[in-house]
């Protein structure tokens, strides 16, 4: 008797532990509901959008990715379709677009994978509410990868898969997937088991140590070895069977199917790349982007070489605009970029018509010029990864090979600059001139540019400031008018000038009095 009453007494027990358990999850879902958690699943959706995220996960989609986001919110979207066809990518792109993903709480977030979510791709894919797959697509296969220093690719530390592995358990965790087989994908090492309830006969997957953490580890019952995670392997599973397992939750065959589930009525809204999406992709290329440092740098020699707020200045604005534009878009560029790239065109400037020579003012820069490209160029400060090496290589490696051509070019261009008509047409006439509209000066002869050219002109010839020098204007040595550039700020019409330095078309002059 007294046996049976405490048999009696543990199923009590038992029973008021289970209602206990099921009061503080009913009040826990509550309490998330009343602190915006997630959007409970509804039975139909009034406006569903379909973003595509396709091919490798780099920083350019993760900000075509926010585009989208914004364009999304703004009509209204309650469900979002993320369709994933993606071997994987950049780790820190997969890494923060899942976080975006995972505070989203505006609309109800799927993860629609027909063919392949590996990777990075899958890290993106459990940050969403839901996962729906094609029930031979695979998801998965999350283990980072490291390029060694022979160029070969490799496993990352154990140290590394640690703490992504670590990152995967807690997206698993806020979107209610088994945190155990989630860290699976990163960590090679980790075996997981199928484990049983023998109180609540409810099923779980835990690995040894997440069983052991457990509040009642002694009510659970480890069964069979979930194969996909056996050792020296990162799980990856297909459809139907991250289904299984809980990591999906449900399969698809097409969008249609997924529609019905969701109950979306019409089409879905697919928010396709536009113009700029295109345009931004295009100019991040490697290529264009040392196209548009050679029109730039020459464009900018050319202003440099007949002053004036001509069109060589503003074809190189519109280079350098471009690429600042289309890497803030691509998400590699931010302000201090843009401010270190007018910081140095300005030192240069100084260099070239203040102070003149190639000193101090010069280097700095050159040198804040090429950093601000180099920064602009890849989405970290400093390379710590053999791959951010990499980028970092094919970032100088533009650079120098536009620096060539553009060297090329202007040794070109220093003989032949004033040989071209349509050229010289594009660089605005210094205001003051002594010539008239038709190209005559004051003694009625015509000053060609192969005359000009014709007369060598050389330090310490002296003349007379033809117009106001601010500091470029004319000046006239003997019979022959020439552009020049004063060593200062402004010199007066009709003072005496001295030549202190000819580099091809740019004679710099200094005012006579101001030697004494």
């Amino acid at each position: 008797m007294r046996g049976r009453h405490q048999r009696l007494l543990t199923v009590v027990d038992h029973s008021v532990r289970r209602w206990i358990r099921s009061a503080v999850f009913v009040l826990a879902a509550i309490a998330a509901c009343a602190h915006g958690g997630e959007p409970a699943r509804r039975a139909n959706y009034e406006r569903g959008i379909l973003i595509r995220l396709d091919g490798m996960v780099s920083p350019l989609l993760e900000q075509f990715l926010y585009r989208k986001l914004d364009a999304a919110r703004e009509l209204g979207a309650d469900l979002l379709i993320f369709q994933i066809d993606s071997p994987g990518g950049f780790l820190d792109s997969s890494l923060e677009i899942a976080e975006r993903l995972r505070d989203l709480k505006w609309a109800r977030t799927v993860a629609y994978v027909p063919s392949e979510a590996l990777s990075g791709a899958a890290i993106v894919a459990l940050a969403c509410d839901e996962i729906v797959m094609a029930p031979a697509a695979r998801l998965g296969d999350a283990g980072p990868i490291i390029q060694g220093e022979d160029s070969l690719f490799r496993h990352a530390p154990e140290k590394i898969r640690s703490e992504l592995a670590g990152r995967l358990r807690d997206l698993a965790i806020a979107k209610g997937r088994p945190p155990s087989l989630a860290a699976a994908m990163a960590d090679m090492d980790l075996v997981v088991y199928r484990v049983h309830n023998k109180q609540t006969g409810a099923d779980d997957f835990c690995s040894d140590e997440d069983l052991a953490n457990k509040e009642r580890p002694e009510d659970w019952e480890k069964q069979q070895m979930v194969p996909e995670s056996r050792p020296k392997y990162f799980l990856s599973v297909n459809g139907e069977r991250a289904v299984e397992l809980k990591l999906a939750q449900a399969t698809a065959a097409s969008l249609e199917d997924l529609k019905k589930r969701y109950g979306v009525p019409g089409d879905l809204l697919v928010l396709r790349a536009t113009a700029i999406d295109t345009a931004v992709t295009i100019l991040n290329m490697p290529i264009v982007t040392g196209v548009l440092f050679v029109i730039g740098l020459i464009a900018l020699y050319v202003e440099f070489s007949a002053p004036g707020i001509g069109m060589g200045g503003l074809i190189a604005g519109l280079c350098f605009a471009l690429f600042f534009w289309s890497r803030f878009l691509g998400g590699t560029a931010g302000w201090l970029e843009v401010v270190l790239f007018i910081v140095g065109i300005a030192f240069l400037a100084v260099e070239i018509f203040i102070i003149p020579g190639f000193g101090i003012a010069g280097l700095t820069g050159l040198l804040l010029i090429f950093a601000s490209i180099l920064m602009a160029s890849q989405h970290f400060v400093l390379p710590h990864s053999a791959i951010q090496w990499q980028t970092s290589m094919q970032s100088v490696v533009v650079l120098a090979s536009s620096g060539l051509l553009f060297l090329v070019a202007a040794g070109l261009l220093s003989h032949y600059f004033n040989m071209l008509p349509v050229v010289r047409s594009l660089v605005l006439e210094t205001p003051g001139t002594a010539a008239d509209s038709s190209g005559l000066t004051e003694k009625g002869a015509k000053i060609g540019a192969n005359e000009q050219r014709r007369y060598q002109l050389q330090a310490g010839d002296w003349g007379i400031a033809d117009s106001q020098l601010r500091p470029a204007g004319k000046a006239r040595f003997g019979e022959h008018y020439v552009d020049v550039v004063a060593d200062g700020l402004f010199v007066e019409k009709g003072r005496p000038i001295r030549i202190i330095e000819v580099s091809g078309n740019r004679v710099v002059v200094r005012e006579i009095e101001s030697e004494a």
